[in-house]
């Protein structure tokens, strides 16, 4: 209740919780999203769903071509440390998987960010 729909880098550190903390660093927090690709929403591997206020993100993706693709828990920009407050540097890796994704790729993807690559998205020092 209250709580503002705001992108993770615009998300002062303080309103993450400590066992939000540890949700996030041990990727948990993603757990829920299985639903969805259980129902054929999201995939694996793709490029993250962001918020209907991204616009600049929004238009660099539709720019590339990049909602071709279904959205996913991991991808390239995750695993490179690339997060939503680098809008167009994140569009264009999310096309490079576009481009030139596999299986293989899928796979490779999927395993380094379960070993821990990415940080996931920066939250604000501040506040």
């Amino acid at each position: 209740m209250g709580t503002r729909s705001a992108p993770t880098h615009e998300t002062p550190s303080s309103s993450v919780t400590p066992v939000g903390k540890h949700l996030r660093r041990f990727k948990l927090d993603e757990l829920p999203q299985l639903w969805n690709i259980v129902r054929g929403e999201m995939s694996f591997v793709g490029p993250r769903p962001c918020l209907p206020s991204q616009h600049e993100l929004i238009a660099a993706r539709r720019k590339l071509g990049v909602y071709a693709l279904r959205p996913g828990i991991t991808g390239i920009a995750q695993v490179k440390g690339v997060d939503m407050s680098v809008p167009e540097k994140l569009a264009e890796l999310d096309a490079t998987y576009l481009d030139s994704g596999s299986i293989a790729t899928d796979l490779r993807l999927i395993i380094t960010t379960a070993l821990g690559a990415g940080q996931g998205d920066r939250i604000l020092k501040r506040g």
